[in-house]
């Protein structure tokens, strides 16, 4: 990136943060990653003792990998209490001041992104309540973490620690072109920085420097913010003026639900075939011109709820893999434009 790049946590961090997370036992005396050191400072032609002695100086943090692992036995999937975790009053409230305070940039973001200001005011409200929980984790010590100790009971632990690894060598490489301490950014458990909760990886991919001040902060700029998540998901292949979702119901003397449901949230009917398969759609969704899918979302015991999703709702899925997730924030940016108009 040819601008200078200033990573979260670099900046004060607000009063109302905890205390930091440190790690215990430091990597510098552990050979597998003194050696990843050594691989990725030749990679990436950066200076070998400068990485030795970041990641040497990276901590184990000993909860962090069990946080990674699924809950013993499962449990049932539960839209209605999942969606009550982020439509909240407190939530709504903040997400409307956010608005308020930045309503410009979110238009300029629609103009140049084409992604509606009640989707980022979504995502942002969604990940930090706009800025107020960003983590207390030392970035290094999560990703090192993660990079070095993934649990190996995961039932994908070979990939899932191999992702991590490259975060880790994405956040070297960016904080190897600053003069900032990498060990002071703060972030998630897993290693996500900022209002917006990037990965290192993605805020070397998609974050900007909206205001044009000459620096990415997406920790106490909300400009950066809110163009990086516009850029985000103008990559991952947004439509503007496409709605994420339409109601859905069912002919049951038609209704072949496990067809529609096969391709998972990925849009692969069109209206035509979606309406033979049993599924009800009324005005605009039935001149819906892309591919649609039938969204199930679980309520414990009770029935499910469905949407239909369209390209535009597989977009959100990419910030974060779940349908779940992609609900609450075209439920939460709903909740706060409908506070707006107030």
């Amino acid at each position: 990136m040819a601008l200078v790049f200033l990573s979260a946590g670099v900046h004060p961090i607000p009063a109302s943060a905890q205390k930091t997370v440190r790690g215990e036992r430091p990597y510098a005396t552990r050979d597998d990653a003194m050696q990843f050191a050594d691989d990725v400072a030749a990679r990436r032609n950066l200076d070998r003792n400068w990485v030795r002695a970041t990641i040497g100086n990276a901590r184990l943090l000993p909860n962090v990998p069990r946080l990674m692992l699924p809950a013993p036995g499962g449990s049932a999937k539960n839209w209605r209490v999942y969606r009550s975790r982020f439509i909240d009053p407190v939530r709504i409230a903040a997400g409307a001041r956010f608005w308020r305070a930045h309503a410009d940039t979110l238009a300029r973001a629609e103009a140049e992104y084409g992604v509606p200001p009640e989707i980022i005011v979504g995502i942002v409200g969604v990940e930090t309540i706009y800025g107020r929980n960003m983590g207390n984790f030392r970035v290094i010590d999560a990703l090192a973490t993660l990079a070095f100790d993934f649990p190996q009971g995961h039932p994908r632990a070979a990939e899932r620690q191999a992702f991590f690894r490259g975060e880790l060598e994405s956040f070297l490489s960016t904080e190897s072109r600053t003069a900032e301490d990498p060990m002071v950014p703060l972030g998630s458990y897993a290693g996500a920085m900022g209002m917006p909760q990037f990965m290192p990886s993605s805020i070397a991919k998609y974050a900007i420097d909206f205001d044009g001040d000459g620096r990415i902060d997406l920790v106490n700029n909300p400009a950066d913010v809110i163009g990086s998540v516009a850029s985000y998901f103008k990559a991952f292949g947004w439509k503007p003026g496409m709605p994420p979702i339409y109601p859905v119901g069912f002919d049951e003397a038609r209704l072949k639900k496990d067809v529609l449901l096969a391709p998972d949230i990925l849009p692969s009917f069109s209206a035509d075939s979606f309406v033979a398969g049993g599924a009800v759609l009324e005005g605009e969704a039935l001149r819906h011109p892309g591919l649609l899918a039938l969204v199930e979302l679980q309520n414990g015991a009770d029935a499910p709820s469905y949407v239909a999703g369209t390209q535009n709702f597989y977009v959100i899925t990419r910030y974060n893999w779940s349908s779940y997730y992609a609900m609450s924030v075209i439920d939460l940016g709903r909740e706060v434009r409908a506070a707006m108009e107030q």
